[in-house]
């Protein structure tokens, strides 16, 4: 096989990694927070992108044009979710958090299903079958405009944590709970900005993937999975890491899809998982708990 075909599909794994680690950026910046492990991830993404297959078929919204709004309702659902259910439980036994996020994981699986049914949804772009050459390369523009527009939210989401008065209150919440109590912040609605942001970010990664791939109800639980793959691939808790993490997993998926079948993903995806946790426990860019 001609090393220009390798070196394509490579390329279109990379792209699609990118908006993979945005996926799994929302999970990291949750738990590195807020420690609550956000099981109905991924059925939270699958909203966003059934939210952008319907104004795309309704009124012919492009889903990157509706990315900001959408990215938004995610956000206030998020926000809603913390507030108002999860942050009961902040202080109850890990097994309590897990059933109730598994809970609304599966409540929002069965709403999707009565209200979309099971059949696949896809969203056909003007520019669907758009590509451009760089000299051996030939780069699908979708995935292409996908991956940009996912290293934008990232770098976002970098900057609002680093540089602004509310991102370095949060950064306190994370670092020293009972501290942050004492200064005087409110870190429950620090709490529920933290999720909302995160539901920003999955949801920013669910409009982009639904120009890539079809969208059924049952694609969330996969979607949870994967993103906690790159998570601890990457770090628990760590922004880059999950940026970096769905980068390697998205190039494994695709030359595992080239190299033997399209089936043969999920099983290269656990493998790398598999030999980090052997070597290196707390991920590429994770930390050591003392």
């Amino acid at each position: 096989m001609p090393f220009d075909i390798y070196l394509n599909v490579a390329v279109g794994g990379i792209l699609t990694g990118l908006v993979y680690g945005l996926m799994a950026l929302g999970l990291s910046v949750i738990f590195g927070v807020v420690r609550v492990v956000n099981f109905a991830h991924g059925e939270m993404m699958t909203v966003a992108m059934y939210i952008a297959v319907t104004l795309f078929s309704a009124f012919h919204l492009d889903p990157l044009i509706m990315l900001v709004p959408i990215a938004a309702t995610l956000g206030a659902f998020g926000y809603a979710l913390q507030a108002g259910v999860i942050n009961p439980f902040i202080t109850r036994p890990e097994h309590s958090q897990f059933l109730l996020l598994v809970a609304v994981a599966i409540i929002l699986v069965n709403i999707l299903l009565i209200a979309f049914g099971p059949d696949a949804k896809t969203v056909q772009v003007s520019y669907a079958y758009d590509s451009y050459q760089l000299g051996p390369l030939i780069v699908d523009a979708t995935k292409a405009y996908a991956a940009l527009a996912a290293l934008v939210v990232a770098a976002a989401l970098f900057c609002f944590f680093q540089y602004t008065t509310l991102g370095t209150a949060i950064r306190a919440c994370a670092d020293n709970y009972t501290g942050a109590l004492v200064v005087g912040l409110d870190v429950k609605h620090l709490y529920a900005l933290t999720f909302a942001l995160g539901s920003a970010c999955v949801g920013a990664a669910g409009v982009m993937l639904a120009l890539i791939v079809d969208v059924t109800p049952s694609i969330g639980p996969a979607y949870t999975l994967l993103a906690f793959i790159i998570v601890i691939t990457g770090g628990l808790g760590s922004m880059p890491g999950a940026l970096i993490g769905g980068v390697m997993i998205g190039l494994t998926e695709a030359l595992a899809g080239l190299l033997f079948t399209p089936s043969a993903k999920s099983m290269f995806s656990f493998a790398i998982l598999v030999l980090v946790l052997l070597f290196r426990p707390q991920g590429i860019l994770g930390k050591k708990v003392a």
